[in-house]
């Protein structure tokens, strides 16, 4: 970097350390109920937010080429029209989560035994790409030249109230940059005052006025819906042109555009600087909607910046397409190699045919982007609970093993009345686990609905719903039945210690019959105590990543019945269910519930990272467990299924994992990533943490700086399996 984004990025850490708070929850609600309390719903939605917006501090930076910027997760930024009741007791009747948490409680008792144990007993919005192309070609005068002919137009009055919404919200945006205009020209600063006068307002002509563009609509759409996840996507697609056509004429160069692009990186970082898993992402290289090759210089430098810069926002995801050129390929191994455990490379290919697979549009398909740590859908067509729920699996396969009670509470949570000594014969005991999966599935995905009426209700965001496409056309709002394609997402935890337990159980058993299944459940009640020789044996059993067919097939079974029920389910408007396998730093905390396992496992101990073979199962090496790996059902995993490849400090070359990379991807894998640093270093950080405060690691779908993590999360990517070393 040069002297002036050092001085840029030593400033904005200062600023990081400064006591920043937010009147964003009490202005929203000042005016939501004084201000424009007696107004129809719709437009005093719109108004709250246009209102508040605009009352936020105007931040005048030295050393900066980007103006504006607005804090998240600061005291009182929190949005209201979610969870206001903590601001205001008013916010009851008009707040997501008190609405939705009553409905639930009246409509869906059977959610009340099971509450305590779903990670999160309600839908998790956010997750979301919106096509803000719109923004940067037309203007948004020309976005709301067409919302105005949309509105003399309307089907009926609720079109009719979103459009005037829509032009409310813009307004209010357009009004808020104008501030940003008028303090800069105050200050003498002509040439950011101008380029503030002309945009987001009028069509960017410059790539340095694309990159001011996208920015104020970027914070505009986060403080409307300012939840994890909630990314950039195809940022070098978007931006692209832009800096070609000045390239061309001569108006820049790539080093003054690196400077740029470095410059919004530390932006990001410093809207909500340390809060590593409040992930923002953005997607690099794939395809066009045509289907050719749209990587360009602009990926390859945006992957550049961010191993330069030593911060974990954004994040920056890599799209390898096959007939990816070389050096795009060369400079994804590096990135596993040499950023700090913050890479993640998508196999584009594999990606766009499971969500062509599902029912999505293949132009649509090859726009697709991750949202947050590695939640797939179409950039700016989807609805905002494109990634809901996580589900542990491995409760589920407890409860239908252990008469439907939870091995280390006791506690009765289902109806399930079999245990594993009444099955007799091995399908009798997947019907079991399939028939509590299917109930647990239902109450699961009824709430959603519950939920998904309430956000169209209480939270319309009406901004970036005009971003998502069809919501214009439909006169509705994205999670309203506006979205293109309006489905849930969610991940299911310990997939593959179930199919392993699934597996030992058949063997032990059924087919060698060296225990029955009373023997085992005792064993299990007894957390292994006493049955060290059963363990022993169970442990040694083949698992999914050994090369074991068998065992790898029974892991597949439960990922498709996993996939099976959520594809059958519709919602009210229209979308279904669909899996997004991610361990995120669930498999720990929902680990932390599970007693022992017919696998071996014992009680309360991690569950697998995503879709990853277990730790110690690739007995054969990387070659067989990558094999397994990308011989499961994974055309069916349309939000992505996550895996985690961490590689022996010793084998983390390019000429070892680049071809491993390759090989992964070309086999129709979803997701290359892994840690490169030794135990022994991490075992040093935890015990030191001062001595290590900038060691990143790659937890499970994003990165995070080890000292800030749980020691349940260190103690988990601690004793992950290290590849290469075998």
């Amino acid at each position: 970097m040069n002297e002036r984004l050092t001085r840029y990025r030593d400033e904005s850490i200062a600023r990081n350390q400064a006591d920043i708070t937010s009147g964003k929850e009490a202005n929203w609600t000042k005016a939501f109920f004084e201000l424009y309390g007696d107004l129809p719903l719709a437009e005093r939605q719109a108004r709250s937010f246009a209102y508040s917006l605009n009352q936020e501090p105007i931040y005048l930076f030295p050393h900066q080429r980007i103006a504006g910027l607005l804090y998240m997760l600061r005291p009182g930024s929190n949005p209201p029209d979610c969870d206001g009741v903590n601001v205001d007791p008013r916010w009851a009747d008009y707040s997501v989560l008190p609405v939705a948490s009553k409905k639930v409680r009246e409509l869906l008792p059977a959610n009340e035994p099971l509450a305590k144990y779903w990670l999160f007993d309600f839908a998790l919005p956010g997750h979301l790409t919106w096509d803000y192309g719109p923004v940067l070609h037309e203007g948004v005068e020309g976005i709301l030249a067409d919302v105005r002919r949309r509105a003399g137009q309307a089907k009926d009055e609720k079109a009719a109230a979103f459009y005037r919404s829509v032009i409310i919200v813009w307004e209010g945006v357009l009004d808020w940059v104008r501030q940003y205009a008028q303090q800069l020209r105050a200050a003498g600063q002509d040439e950011m005052a101008e380029i503030c006068e002309r945009v987001p307002a009028k069509p960017a002509t410059t790539f340095r006025e694309a990159v001011q563009s996208f920015w104020f609509q970027y914070l505009a759409v986060l403080y409307e819906v300012p939840h994890g996840g909630n990314g950039q996507g195809r940022l070098d697609w978007y931006l692209w042109p832009f800096l070609e056509a000045d390239l061309a004429a001569g108006r820049t160069t790539m080093e003054e555009a690196r400077e740029l692009i470095t410059e919004l990186f530390i932006k990001i970082e410093e809207r909500f600087f340390n809060a590593d898993g409040f992930v923002e992402a953005l997607v690099v290289g794939g395809r066009n909607p045509d289907g050719t090759i749209s990587i360009n210089p602009l990926s390859m430098m945006i992957v550049e910046v961010i191993m330069e810069l030593k911060q974990t926002h954004p994040s920056v995801y890599i799209r390898l397409p096959d007939g990816a050129p070389r050096e795009f390929v060369d400079l994804a191994t590096r990135y596993v190699l040499e950023s700090g455990n913050r890479a993640q490379v998508f196999g584009d290919d594999a990606v766009i045919s499971a969500l062509v697979a599902e029912g999505t549009d293949p132009a649509d398909a090859r726009h697709w982007a991750a949202g947050g740590c590695m939640e797939v859908g179409v950039q700016g067509m989807c609805c905002d609970l494109l990634w809901a729920f996580v589900h542990n699996v491995a409760m589920t396969f407890e409860l239908s093993i252990n008469g439907g009670r939870m091995l280390v509470s006791g506690e009765q949570v289902s109806p399930h009345e079999e245990d594993l000594g009444d099955y007799r014969s091995f399908e009798e005991v997947y019907a079991g686990f399939e028939r509590e999966f299917e109930r647990e599935m239902d109450i699961l995905l009824r709430k959603l609905d519950i939920y998904l009426e309430t956000f169209a209700y209480c939270r319309p965001a009406f901004l970036v719903s005009s971003m998502v496409h069809d919501c214009l056309e439909r006169g509705r709002t994205l999670n309203d039945g506006g979205a293109r394609y309006p489905n849930y997402g969610g991940s299911g935890t310990g997939i593959p210690n179930v199919g392993d337990s699934l597996y030992a159980i058949k063997k032990a058993v059924f087919d060698d019959k060296r225990y029955t299944g009373k023997e085992i459940l005792d064993a299990l009640r007894a957390n292994f105590q006493g049955h060290e020789a059963m363990r022993s044996y169970l442990r040694n059993l083949p698992k999914y990543g050994s090369g074991d067919k068998e065992a790898t097939a029974m892991t597949d079974r439960v990922l498709r019945t996993f996939s099976d029920v959520l594809h059958r389910y519709r919602n009210p408007v229209g979308g279904h269910a669909r899996p997004v396998i991610l361990g995120f730093t669930f498999s720990v905390w929902q680990g932390s519930q599970i007693g022992a396992m017919p696998d071996g496992r014992l009680a309360s101990a991690p569950l697998t990272q995503g879709m990853s073979p277990q730790s110690g199962a690739a007995v054969q090496g990387i070659t067989a467990a990558i094999n397994d790996a990308t011989s499961l059902s994974l055309e069916r995993v349309s939000g992505g299924a996550s895996m985690m490849w961490d590689i022996a400090p010793d084998w983390a070359k390019p000429e070892f994992v680049g071809p491993i990379m390759r090989a992964f991807l070309k086999r129709g894998g979803h997701i290359f990533q892994g840690n490169v640093t030794g135990v022994e270093e991490l075992i040093e950080a935890q015990k030191h943490p001062e001595d290590h405060p900038d060691l990143m690691v790659r937890v499970g779908g994003f990165s995070a700086r080890f000292r800030c993590l749980d020691r349940g999360v260190q103690d988990e990517i601690i004793s992950r399996y290290r590849y290469g070393g075998e």
